[in-house]
């Protein structure tokens, strides 16, 4: 069908990203829009479009909102080969942690899924934003990022996409739960002629190990009354280490480093009668001096860093439409599968339960040269082993030589289905979906099982891998049916008698993981009545919807309460979640046009979930045309979402947490010697029965004008107020332990308890009413005085312990306003045009209290998340070719110095980085990139130059790294080639 003039208008509504159309060139044919409004008879010639943000079709709506729109071209003009690329590079989606790439990948459970990235709006959290594929749904992926589901947007390929909108407001009243910060709508090709076959090479100026290739294939023909669209996508990229690139080379600080280097164990202070750690002299690096005064081997982070993970991707689908008589039909369906790799540092070497400190075989003494440590130098102490030995040894300091790995592997699938037609003057649609995102993992190396290293370190580890069994009457150790293995020396990593000693140990723990949802929608939309000479239009609809959640790590793997909560295997901890829920939702949305230039939209939306309860979210917006080329609009809207599954579903998650010593000065005496620091800790993520929905209050006020028809301005204010955030609380918990005794635990909890592991051996020290920790109205001050006076520790704070026992929790609130500013200018000449354009966001305050405390801190400036980001483009457009220059702007903010060691402050004084009060700026990062093409008969060829000018990250001493990996890269230049060829 050939789009009329109001359709097409709508289908580019609001301004994009790249050089765009405007939705106000429109407005200034109103009087073309009365007359196809008017004329019902020719509505078999229009081709009713829909926009997100509204379920009322044909109506001019976008005026009331600030709608954003990556069109077919844009996509094509802007040379990226993944759709997570695209989004990166959009206004809404950039500053603060919640949009995520591949690039935050690692192979813990904390880590970001390898091979998975979200885009995700106003930095408010991933769950916050609603992805949507065709206005409908699709299934979360099954690994969580933190507790927080979201949507792989890696499962979508960027080839199938016509258009995407996004909606950066409140949208709970039109679309349901999740839709807190907003909604981005991936609308997918459709009624296509013909076959194209694409393909794409990136390559950076750095290595040639560093390449990207894409290909695709698009075919579409007319199928019986119908059309069919058939397209197939593959991706492969390699990965890029941090040792490949110079700012990430060499640790950024020499002081940043950590003491447990690998390959070359220090000496654990323990063990050392002069109390200090004596260092390695076969260190591969320099040896470091220490706060303490001691000469040590030490490890630094890059050495075993990927600034982005290797990623390869075949993606499949197909839309079909027809028509049954008076029905429309249509159905699309979307496959993907991906393979992705991801390392992580090496992990710690502990004890077996998991103290610092390992012990070792006195024997192996006798194997370290002579300039190391003699026996003279150390205490040689006794220790249990794992076959129930009680043994003679000292301990060493470490972790395992090869880095944490996992391999994953993610298959997803979304059919929808669609009936609709109309009666009398009302369209009707209804439709089904189903959709999965299935998840596998497997670490590959670098996990070993704690007993079975130990039992190794004790000569106890025989070759099936099965701990020898003692005869305490023959002191003999037997191994039924194997062999026994000699003594492990973790001094020696040469040896392949000992490396196999060591691989013996070595664990495979794996992890699965399956999303699903179903659901069935149904909608109408049409006139009701005329009202002011123009008519109230309506729609009606309801929603039923289900969605199961399952991620199911392998038992080694897991914390469980009959062992102490002690994983099996070191460094590598889990999520154990299985959840379900089901929704129905019902809404009504009328356009109600209260004088010839002022039109009022409301809607309002009833959910109720079986699991927590029922929630009504109304929105009312103006669209105000005080002239023909001028709109001023704004909007009020309530959102909400329902805690995700894997929050309502956690049963036992190992990870760590972090508490903010600045939140809270007694929470920093106790237990950070006084400073306003962050700290971490290895705690139990428990799912919590009264968690509660996250509730948000949403505002926008803003004017689009059109002074000509290539001339397009507009402006929005924005604001959020985001109550009940869900999350772990441990500077919370540290906070009321000072005066609840039920949340102050000696040594490991038991099962059902919930609060603080502190050291068992604390409770062996009381207050000057002879209270111990444990006891209510005990002292804590006066114990970590008793503490320090007879241990006197090397940090003078309560000792914690392991596995502290948190719930999630409604921990606060977070309120962020802003303002966006779009610009577009077309010059026409008489051979081509010249586009300019500029979109920037500007975050005016983005408060959220400190977890733990009421202390409200400003997010807006600080560390991750930049007050300003924009983009600026001038281009050169014609008939058979384009080229052009964008500008990506990403303004200045604090570095994360409050995380920094003494030591690394130290540094940084004496560098001059820093100011009096331990304050550094990074700097605004401006990078150019290039794009052009040439259109031949039945050729496209394109190039994109990405940082043109090879401008390096800025330094960010806050992050091991040394740069921001959210809103910066290191990767450099880098060239795209693409052709597209169509038959």
């Amino acid at each position: 069908m050939k789009l009329h003039s109001i359709a097409l208008a709508l289908s580019v509504a609001g301004l994009s990203l790249y050089p765009h159309a405007s939705v106000l060139a429109q407005t200034q044919n109103d009087s073309q829009i009365n007359e196809v409004n008017q004329a019902t008879e020719e509505a078999s010639e229009i081709e009713v479009i829909s926009v997100t943000g509204s379920n009322i079709r044909g109506v001019d709506l976008e005026g009331s909102q600030p709608l954003t729109v990556i069109s077919a071209e844009d996509i094509q003009r802007s040379g990226f080969n993944t759709l997570t690329e695209l989004m990166r590079t959009v206004n809404q989606t950039r500053g603060g942690t919640s949009s995520f790439t591949t690039a935050q990948s690692g192979a813990t459970s904390t880590s970001t899924p390898p091979g998975q990235a979200t885009a995700a709006l106003r930095g408010m959290g991933p769950s916050s934003t609603l992805t949507l594929v065709n206005g409908r749904r699709i299934a979360a992926s099954s690994f969580a990022s933190g507790t927080e589901n979201f949507v792989d947007i890696n499962s979508i390929p960027l080839s199938a996409i016509e258009r995407i909108e996004i909606l950066a407001t409140g949208a709970s009243a039109i679309y349901g739960a999740d839709a807190v910060a907003g909604v981005i709508n991936y609308i997918l090709k459709d009624d296509f002629e013909g076959f194209e076959l694409s393909a794409q090479y990136g390559q950076s100026d750095i290595s040639a190990n560093e390449d990207e290739i894409s290909l695709q294939a698009f075919y579409g023909m007319k199928l019986g009354d119908g059309n069919l669209s058939v397209f197939a996508d593959y991706f492969n990229r390699q990965e890029i280490e941090a040792t490949n690139r110079e700012i990430t080379a060499t640790p950024v600080l020499q002081s940043s480093y950590s003491y447990l280097p690998k390959n070359t164990p220090n000496i654990y202070f323990g063990s050392t009668r002069s109390g200090d750690e004596i260092g390695n002299p076969a260190c591969s690096s320099p040896l470091v001096t220490t706060e303490f005064g001691e000469t040590i081997c030490a490890y630094y982070n890059n050495e075993d860093d990927w600034l982005e993970t290797p990623l390869e991707s075949v993606s499949a689908g197909f839309i079909y439409n027809t028509a049954f008589g008076d029905i429309d039909f249509s159905t699309d369906f979307l496959f993907s599968s991906s393979s992705s790799t991801s390392v992580s540092r090496p992990s710690p070497i502990n004890r077996v339960d998991d103290r610092e400190g390992p012990f070792v075989d006195e024997s192996i003494l006798d194997t370290l040269p002579a300039n190391f440590a003699t026996i003279d130098d150390l205490f040689i102490d006794p220790f249990d082993t794992p076959a129930g030995r009680e043994l003679f040894g000292f301990m060493f300091d470490a972790r395992f030589s090869d880095p944490r790995t996992v391999e994953i592997d993610t298959q997803a699938m979304r059919l929808v289905s669609q009936l609709s037609g109309s009666f009398d003057d009302w369209d009707w649609r209804s439709g089904i979906t189903l959709s999965r995102s299935e998840s596998e993992q497997v670490a590959t190396a670098g996990i070993y099982n704690r007993y079975q290293y130990h039992a190794g370190l004790a000569g106890e580890l025989c070759a099936n891998g099965d701990i020898a069994s003692y005869d305490r009457s023959s002191d003999t150790l037997n191994c039924a049916g194997s062999t026994l293995l000699g003594i492990y020396n973790p001094f020696d990593n040469r040896s392949p008698d000992n490396l196999a000693i060591l691989a013996a140990s070595q664990a495979f723990p794996t992890r699965d993981g399956t999303s699903e949802l179903y659901g069935w929608d149904a909608t109408i939309n049409g006139e009701l009545f005329e009202f002011n000479g123009r008519m109230v239009s309506a729609a009606f609809g309801a929603e039923i919807r289900r969605e199961e959640i399952s991620d199911v790590p392998s038992e080694n793997s897991r914390a469980r309460a009959e062992n102490d909560y002690l994983v099996d295997v070191f460094g590598f901890g889990s999520s154990f979640s299985e959840a379900s829920r089901t929704q129905w939702g019902a809404f009504a949305e009328f356009q109600i046009p209260l004088a010839d230039y002022l039109d009022v939209n409301m809607a309002g939306r009833f959910d109720d979930y079986n699991d927590f309860g029922s929630s009504f979210n109304p929105k009312v917006s103006f669209s105000l045309r005080p002239a023909e080329n001028l709109i001023v609009r704004g909007s009020w809207s309530t959102a909400f979402r329902a805690p995700s599954l894997t929050q309502a579903g956690v049963q036992l998650r190992t990870t760590r947490a972090s508490f903010d010593c600045g939140a809270n000065q007694q929470v920093a005496d106790l237990y950070c010697e006084g400073d306003n620091i962050i700290r971490g800790n290895n705690v139990l993520e428990l799912g919590n029965p009264n968690l509660q929905p996250e509730e948000s209050e949403s505002y926008s006020l803003g004017i689009a004008y059109s002074p000509t028809e290539n001339t397009d301005i507009t402006i929005d204010y924005w604001a959020f107020e985001h109550e009940d955030l869900v999350d772990t609380n441990m500077t919370g918990v540290l906070a009321a332990a000072i005066t609840d005794a039920s949340l102050r635990h000696c040594g490991v909890l038991q099962e059902g308890e919930i609060g603080i592991s502190y050291d068992p051996f604390l409770c062996d020290y009381t207050d000057t009413n002879g209270r111990t920790i444990e006891e209510d109205g005990a002292n804590l001050s006066e114990i970590l005085d008793e503490w320090i006076f007879f241990e006197n520790p090397r940090f003078e704070e309560l000792p914690l312990f392991r596995d502290h026992v948190l719930l999630l929790d409604n921990t606060g609130t977070q309120e962020l306003s802003g303002i966006d500013i779009s610009f577009f200018q077309r010059f026409e000449f008489s051979s081509y045009d010249l586009e300019l354009s500029f979109d920037g966001t500007r975050y005016i305050s983005f408060e959220r209290n400190i977890p733990g405390s009421d202390q409200i801190e400003q997010l807006a400036g600080s560390f991750q998340y930049p007050k300003t980001v924009a983009n600026a483009e001038v281009f050169v457009v014609t008939d058979d070719w384009f080229a052009g220059f964008t500008l990506f702007i990403t303004g200045e903010y604090e570095d994360d110095t409050i995380r920094l060691r003494s030591r690394e402050l130290e540094e940084l004084q004496a560098l001059g980085e820093i100011d009096d009060e331990d304050r550094r700026t990074i700097e605004s990062f401006t990078t150019l990139d290039f794009s052009a093409g040439y259109y031949f008969d039945n050729l496209d060829i394109r190039l994109r130059i990405e940082n043109l000018l090879d401008k390096d990250a800025p330094v960010a001493y806050g992050t091991s790294r040394g740069y921001d990996s959210f809103n910066h890269d290191p990767f450099g230049r880098r060239y795209t080639l693409s052709a597209t060829y169509r038959f």
